[in-house]
């Protein structure tokens, strides 16, 4: 023990994460009676990474998560493995008859502590706030409010 220095490594981040993604081509194939099943499945792939879970909640055609990272874990990845995790739990329990996929890429914003209640209240409200909006124009919405460069094209 002498002469031994001991190193502790410390890791701390507050990063909360707003993803969303869309079934393939938008369609609208994610039926609320199975919804929950889903929402669900997605928690456990988030637990399984030790990310924290905030919120999710989606509509007929797209999904909002919003979490907070575990250090160890890569952006990319993660959508990923809730892509490929939450297409094979649509397969295997048969919810979703005409869900043809997911969208190939996803968005992703980050916020401060500050408006992390306000972020959680907005995806909690997800039904009522698409009454009035659809995803495509949400989308626009949300990258021009974080100052993200896009084309339109992308967006169909």
């Amino acid at each position: 023990m002498w002469g031994k220095k001991i190193k502790i490594v410390s890791t701390y981040t507050q990063i909360i994460y707003q993803i969303v993604f869309s079934t393939k081509y938008r369609e609208k194939t994610l039926d609320k009676a199975s919804r929950p099943e889903l929402l669900n499945d997605i928690w456990g792939i988030l637990k399984n990474k030790k990310c924290h879970l905030y919120r999710v909640n989606g509509v007929e055609d797209h999904i909002h998560i919003v979490t907070s990272l575990h250090p160890s874990i890569a952006l990319a990845n993660l959508v990923k493995d809730i892509k490929l995790g939450t297409t094979s739990f649509i397969k295997d329990k048969g919810v979703f008859p005409y869900f043809r996929g997911w969208q190939n890429g996803y968005s992703a914003f980050t916020y401060s502590i500050d408006a992390k209640s306000n972020l959680i209240e907005y995806v909690r409200n997800q039904e009522k706030h698409h009454e009035k909006k659809d995803f495509r124009d949400e989308l626009i919405d949300l990258l021009k409010e974080h100052g993200v460069d896009f084309d339109e094209k992308y967006l169909e």
